[in-house]
């Protein structure tokens, strides 16, 4: 992995302030997911260290008239309330959006809204694509649906300016698989607000430290119905299963969550929660429980974890990641054994809370202010990068790029153009470029038909000078 050295002797603020387009969640505040979490607190830390940032929502998540939100600017762009269509629909109008507005870094967030790297970079505009997860292992999506998510990480990787995984086995399994460098920024969390009141908990028939808690929206991915069935084995548990969270389609494993529900006794749906709720709920949860089969770095266990609470978590390479002292893991699907856990956990909650030395560092190794830092020394980077590179960064021969300058001629309206190949520069500073010319077919007589024809192969070594370099160390895991 790829690690960015943070400059100190440049203060905590940036000296010009950067301008900064969100693009690629629904919106926020109070709309459940962990990209739009992540989006909302990392946009107030940037905010915070001086730059200009704006979110790019979705019209049915956020309200009419709300502009602003800590800070950012909120860009309300309609999009349809259709699942697999909403997503690219509202990207493609996001990044022509951005191109009119012209940031100095668009950042990406999630393999979907990635598809649309190379049209940014073609439009001229610095992408940054964080990858969150891989969505298309999620079996709610159908063959096309899988192959449009797995093309979208593709080349958000190779065509971004710079790449960001929220997990360590998520960025080394994207280094190997397409052969970038990929900084691992972790998901954060913020300082837990312990709450007294109980409002939340008599409005649902909960007691104090008496309940499971999970929070997720109702998908397939997070497996509640797992959750739902460990729960009804246990007999007279005591204990009540609060499932914070909704869908965000309508779908048949959503209406399943909801029958299992109303089906099986002592089974609480909260619907989504967000904000003094969902702290107070957190606060007095005597065990918090994500049965999920596929995550990047869940939040909700990172709250979780932050107020102390005892975490059943199900045993996937995420979750191992980010596991506390006192975290279960069961097997994904195991059902048997999620109802063992849950009842051994109902019977001692107490003493199974996180001790507050090991709370206080995992509290420092997700911290937003540390994290926001490090996403600002990413942009650093990326706006460093040769600006004489192509827009579109495309891949040619021994790691060139190739950079096309279109003309049209005088005569005949054929098109010419020069392309150079530029080498990344090695130790001596240098790179090597071919002049390539672009000529009408024999057989097209058309303006745009042509072919590729190379005019000088062997390639003139040429001094590069006065080129801002990327400020990182490169350091092998």
């Amino acid at each position: 992995m790829t690690s960015i050295r943070h400059r100190h002797d440049v203060g905590a603020r940036i000296a010009t302030p950067l301008r900064i387009t969100m693009l690629g969640i629904r919106g926020f505040p109070n709309v459940q997911g962990g990209a739009e979490t992540h989006v909302q607190n990392l946009s107030a830390k940037l905010v915070e260290l001086g730059c200009k940032v704006e979110s790019i929502v979705r019209t049915p998540y956020v309200e009419r008239g709300r502009s602003t939100f800590a800070g950012t600017k909120l860009v309300r762009l309609w999009s349809p309330l259709t699942m697999g269509v909403e997503t690219f629909v509202h990207t493609f109008l996001g990044v022509l959006w951005s191109a009119w507005t012209r940031p100095d870094i668009l950042h990406l967030h999630s393999v979907g809204p990635a598809l649309f790297t190379p049209l940014a970079r073609a439009l001229g505009l610095r992408v940054v694509v964080t990858h969150h997860l891989a969505n298309y292992e999620n079996r709610k999506w159908g063959p096309t649906g899988r192959f449009i998510l797995r093309l979208g990480e593709r080349v958000g990787m190779r065509f971004a300016n710079g790449r960001i995984a929220v997990s360590g086995i998520l960025g080394k399994r994207m280094e190997r698989t397409y052969g970038v460098p990929v900084v691992v920024i972790p998901n954060g969390v913020g300082r837990p607000s312990k709450l007294r009141s109980i409002k939340v908990l008599t409005a649902f028939g909960l007691e104090p430290g008496r309940y499971a808690l999970t929070v997720a929206r109702l998908d397939e991915q997070k497996r509640q119905l797992d959750l739902i069935k460990a729960y009804a084995r246990i007999p007279k548990p005591g204990w009540k299963l609060a499932l914070a969270g909704s869908a965000d389609h309508s779908s048949d494993y959503a209406r399943a969550v909801v029958q299992a529900a109303s089906e099986t006794p002592g089974v609480i749906l909260l619907g989504t929660q967000t904000g003094e709720a969902l702290g107070e709920l957190y606060t007095h949860a005597g065990v918090f429980v994500l049965p999920s089969s596929h995550e990047g770095q869940p939040i909700a266990v990172l709250e979780a974890m932050s107020y102390g609470c005892p975490t059943i978590l199900s045993d996937i390479p995420p979750h191992r990641e980010i596991g506390a002292s006192n975290t279960q893991f069961v097997p994904v699907g195991d059902v048997a054994t999620f109802a063992e856990r849950l009842q051994e956990a109902f019977g001692a909650a107490n003493s199974q809370r996180l001790d507050t030395c090991e709370q206080e560092r995992f509290m420092t190794d997700h911290d937003w202010g540390h994290i926001a830092r490090r996403t600002l020394d990413i942009y650093r980077a990326a706006l460093a990068q040769r600006r004489s590179a192509n827009h579109l960064g495309l891949p040619a021969a021994n790691g060139r790029h190739l950079r096309l300058g279109v003309r049209r001629a005088s005569s005949g309206g054929t098109l010419w153009s020069k392309a150079k190949n530029t080498a990344q520069s090695g130790p001596d500073g240098t790179y090597e470029d071919s002049a390539l010319r672009l000529e009408p077919s024999a057989h097209d007589e058309t303006p745009s038909g042509g072919v590729l024809r190379e005019l000088a192969a062997k390639p003139e070594r040429r001094r590069r000078d006065n080129v801002p370099q990327a400020e990182h160390l490169a350091e092998g895991e």
